[in-house]
């Protein structure tokens, strides 16, 4: 690659990094939400036509619906019946979404990585000490669902939910150009933690969805609330619902993140590493039992 190629993709990135971060991130991401709720056929028509010029990726041919009261309603567009295979095997940890694998791989002590060269650690992104040791030297796996994706997040085992933690915080955009140039980013971000209860306490899954700029709110549907910048309720936040693999949990209103952990007696599933396109339903983690 010659020193001139370097340069200017350099620039080009300052420039995303400029125009997605060093704007007032919290009053866009406001404005986002009130524009993508405005119910005009005209105007979700107009909204489509231009985001498909700049997500050419984005195709609603698997959606349930071909019709949208407004731009909200795309972006947290449910999919048709079996769109989606659910690997059901019992060792076997799904993807809880539509993604980019954006970073996997194994917990260094309790030091993970957001990009190469930009390491957090747990007890940053999770207030509990007693999930920051359970997941010491354990896995994990960051999703990040670009804003054409399919936007809901499921079940990634059987499980139950018994609170959800919301941690409220800045709106930086999760990109790869983002991560690239703010630290520990994920624990500056507004997030939830969610640990799910399976039936065995030695093998466990937390998943942390974690919003972005443009991202109104994070829906889970246990809860009366949405979980957004408006919300001004208690942190931690009681449930008693039980899943099973497969089945709906929420959705963002936008694209954003989803980082899975799990306990160190689970392994990436062959295939799985940076830059891969995952699906809903597709094995993400295995027992070290299994043959990968």
């Amino acid at each position: 690659m010659t020193t001139k190629l370097i340069r200017s993709l350099t620039q080009q990135e300052q420039l995303n990094f400029l125009l997605t971060n060093r704007i007032p991130r919290r009053l866009l991401t406001r404005l986002m939400g009130w524009y993508s709720s405005i119910e005009s056929v005209f105007l979700t028509k107009l909204s489509l036509f231009i985001w498909k010029i700049f997500a050419d990726d984005l195709d609603l041919g698997e959606a349930k619906s071909d019709k949208y009261k407004s731009l909200r309603d795309c972006f947290t567009r449910e999919l048709k019946e079996g769109s989606r295979n659910i690997d059901n095997r019992d060792e076997i940890v799904i993807s809880p979404c539509d993604a980019i694998v954006g970073a996997c791989g194994k917990i260094q002590d309790t030091t993970v990585y957001q990009a190469k060269g930009f390491p957090y650690e747990l007890s940053d992104l999770i207030p509990d000490v007693d999930l920051q040791e359970k997941y010491r030297n354990g896995y994990f796996v960051t999703l990040r669902l670009k804003s054409s994706m399919y936007h809901r997040f499921h079940a990634p085992v059987d499980c139950g939910v018994k609170k959800i933690t919301y941690i409220s915080g800045d709106t930086w955009n999760v990109n790869p150009v983002a991560l690239k140039r703010v630290e520990k980013l994920y624990c500056k971000n507004e997030r939830a933690v969610v640990e799910l209860v399976t039936e065995s306490q030695e093998k466990s899954i937390t998943l942390v969805p974690v919003a972005a700029i443009l991202v109104a709110s994070m829906k889970f549907n246990c809860l009366q609330e949405n979980l957004d910048l408006k919300y001004k309720g208690p942190n931690i936040i009681k449930c008693d619902v039980e899943y099973k693999k497969g089945d709906e949990m929420g959705y963002f209103q936008h694209g954003s993140t989803i980082i899975l952990f799990s306990t160190s007696n689970f392994i990436l599933c062959e295939g799985i590493h940076t830059g891969v396109r995952v699906n809903m339903g597709q094995p993400l983690l295995g027992e070290h039992l299994l043959n990968h």
